[in-house]
Formats: structure tokens, C-alpha cells, sequence
């Protein structure tokens, strides 16, 4: 993966990002982190193409982020799981692909069954997303991402509303993902996976980036704001 800033900068009320600027090559698992309010989540959803820069230039793999077509080439998973509540697990893939990527009905229906397969749902394919567990919900949410064959998958801390057991299993599927060769981009406050999933690292604090490298900083902070920020977190 390849992630380029140049003076990015974003502005709601105020700056939430000030002038970012770095370059980062050959990683596929790339972790933000930082306390809420620090511009991780804005970082990502800028990113993903969610939204647009006020100022500055941003490319993931050469695309820029900007462009119409770049958001068709990544997949993202939020906080909550954020399926369609009325639509069976399987239709909630079956009808993004047909809506939005023009897969036959049969097409579509392979993929999701698919996906769902391999994130250990083939028995709830059926079901509701009330009628499933918080973590089956947000597995369903990451075979729906993963349907549309992207190059990036971005993840906006996809465990924070579930319990420690439901988490477990949500990361343990994105870990699996990662050894089939998938590229993430992930914000997560669990830094125990931090740990053990990102090659690097980025760690921000009031709209900046503060340090970044690989996990082993996390280990020896450079900063001292990294070093208070690790006492702080589990």
C-alpha cells in the first residue's frame, strides 16, 4: 500500500487536521490511533474518499482521493455495523452490487455467499441484522465491504460498541482477512491489536501527526505525548 499527504489540511469550525504531511510505502496494515478529538476518524474518512480535504493533496495507491471513480475501488466499515435493518444479511450485499456495481442478480447472490462464507456466516445469510449478535452484524457489515473487491479496506474502530467476546470475534476475522493478503486501514483503541495486526503505525494528537513507524513504538515512545497516551490506554 501506498499513502501520500502533502499539507492536508481539514476544517469544520476549526482546523481538525493541520498540515499533513508524510509518505508511507510498503505496509498493508496501517494503523491510526490517537484520544477522540485528536483527527484519527476524519483522517480515515478522508482517506476512503468519504469525504473532501479543505486543502491539501491525498492519494492511496496512486488514486487520488478526490476522484469519483476512487471510491469504487475501496470498502468501508464504520463503527456501528450500519446494515439496512429491514434486509436479510445476504440481501444487504446482494443489493449493493446490484445497485451499484452491476452484478446480475445470480452474480450478486455467489458473491455474497461468498463473502459471508468466509467470514463464518453462511448459517445467518437469512436472518436480520436484529436477529443476529452485534459481532455477526459487523462481520456481515466487513463481507459487505469485501464483496465489492477492494484494494483497500478502511475501518473506522468496527469494535467499539461491542462487548469483549464480540470483539474477539470481529478482530479475529479481520486478522484472518489479513493473511489472505488484504490491505486494511483501521482506527482502533485496542491496542493490544494494534500490536499484534498493523506493520505501521500513526499516532495523532490535536489534528497533527505526532509520530509514526512501525509497532515496535508503541514499545519505546519517541514523543512524549505517545508515552502519555500509552499509560492511558489498556
Amino acid at each position: 500500500m501506498k499513502i501520500e499527504l502533502d499539507g492536508l489540511t481539514h476544517r469544520y469550525d476549526v482546523d481538525v487536521l493541520r498540515d499533513l504531511a508524510i509518505s508511507i510505502e510498503g505496509y498493508s496494515s496501517i494503523a491510526i490511533i490517537g484520544v477522540s478529538g485528536s483527527g484519527k476518524s476524519t483522517l480515515l474518512r478522508i482517506l476512503s474518499g468519504l469525504e473532501k480535504p479543505t486543502r491539501g493533496h491525498v492519494q492511496v495507491n496512486s488514486h487520488d482521493v478526490t476522484a469519483p471513480e476512487y471510491r469504487k475501488s475501496v470498502g468501508f466499515v464504520f463503527q456501528s455495523h450500519n446494515l439496512f435493518p429491514h434486509l436479510t444479511l445476504l440481501q444487504n450485499i446482494t443489493l449493493v452490487l446490484e445497485k451499484t456495481r452491476g452484478f446480475t442478480k445470480k452474480e450478486a447472490h455467489e458473491q455474497a455467499e461468498k463473502y459471508l462464507s468466509l467470514l463464518h456466516l453462511s448459517d445467518q445469510t437469512h436472518k436480520l441484522p436484529r436477529n443476529v449478535s452485534g459481532g455477526q452484524a459487523q462481520r456481515a457489515s466487513l463481507a459487505r465491504a469485501l464483496s465489492v473487491n477492494p484494494e483497500v479496506i478502511f475501518l473506522d474502530e468496527p469494535t467499539s460498541a461491542l462487548d469483549p467476546v464480540l470483539t474477539y470475534e470481529v478482530l479475529s476475522a479481520i486478522k484472518e482477512l489479513r493473511e489472505l493478503g488484504m490491505e486494511f486501514v483501521l482506527v482502533s483503541h485496542v491496542m493490544s491489536f494494534v500490536h499484534d495486526f498493523a506493520d505501521y503505525v500513526v499516532f495523532m494528537k490535536d489534528g497533527e501527526i505526532a509520530e509514526h513507524g512501525p509497532p515496535a513504538m508503541l514499545d519505546n515512545p519517541q514523543t512524549q505525548a505517545l508515552k502519555d497516551f500509552m499509560e492511558k490506554v489498556p
